[in-house]
């Protein structure tokens, strides 16, 4: 366990603020609540005058705007945690480029699994893991785009590599675990169910196929009727096993395929 972290609360609501201070000091009473801030500018001003915070909790939705403008004005060391009470689809995106998020009210189980997560980064990368560049985020949440997942960061030996996820043939779920399997026919883990993907990925490039399957545009090779209007669809690299596509949605996938 990271003993003796320093971490920095930004949180504008009081209540919220206490209760992330006694949950943090109640699962990880060794840590040091080096500062709490309220607002973009103060946090700002904090961090340029201050040693940044191993971890940072960083509430998105600020009195004076949106965090994210922190990062255009600081260039943050910190490893970053959100809190937000906006469950929207732009939000959930940035997960793609920070340690979690966590939506408010959240239960003591999800804080701890957050800092599980920074704690196993941290062990592992250390000062090397550097949070995203939040600006291209930014400016699609203030125009009101979908920004969808650009890669994965996936732990290999003793560090991470990141895999792109254009090079992603389809991720299959088998007994609660869901692998990424590449153009290269190579097999990765992700921490993720296909429910959460299918909702972070481009839906002109992945389809949702099956309850086993989320498939790349670019690695359906052929479908063939079936009995009762199903499907069968063959991908390249072959998937072991017979893949099925109900009639329900035969029509929405050949659609799909065809746009």
């Amino acid at each position: 366990m990271n003993k003796n972290m320093n971490i920095v609360i930004v949180e504008d609501e009081a209540y919220n603020l206490r209760l992330l201070k006694e949950t943090i000091k109640k699962l990880r009473p060794d840590w040091n609540i080096s500062g709490t801030l309220e607002s973009v500018k103060s946090t700002v001003e904090w961090l340029k005058n201050n040693p940044h915070p191993d971890l940072l909790f960083l509430d998105i939705q600020l009195a004076d705007g949106l965090c994210f403008s922190i990062f255009e004005q600081v260039d943050v060391k910190s490893m970053v945690i959100f809190t937000t009470a906006y469950d929207n689809y732009a939000i959930r995106a940035f997960k793609v480029n920070s340690i979690d998020y966590l939506l408010k009210p959240f239960k003591d189980s999800e804080l701890e699994a957050a800092i599980k997560k920074f704690e196993v980064f941290n062990n592992i990368a250390g000062p090397a893991f550097r949070t995203d560049d939040f600006r291209e985020l930014l400016e699609a949440i203030r125009k009101g785009e979908k920004k969808y997942r650009k890669s994965f960061l996936i732990s290999k030996g003793s560090g991470f590599i990141r895999l792109e996820t254009d090079n992603i043939a389809y991720f299959y779920n088998e007994n609660r675990i869901t692998t990424a399997v590449t153009f290269e026919k190579q097999n990765y883990m992700v921490d993720f169910a296909l429910d959460t993907l299918e909702e972070q990925l481009d839906p002109e490039v992945f389809f949702r196929a099956n309850r086993q399957l989320v498939v790349n545009i670019q690695a359906v090779k052929r479908i063939d009727n079936h009995f009762g209007g199903k499907l069968i669809l063959r991908l390249n690299p072959q998937f072991e096993g017979d893949l099925f596509i109900s009639r329900l949605k035969a029509m929405s996938f050949r659609r799909w395929l065809g746009q």
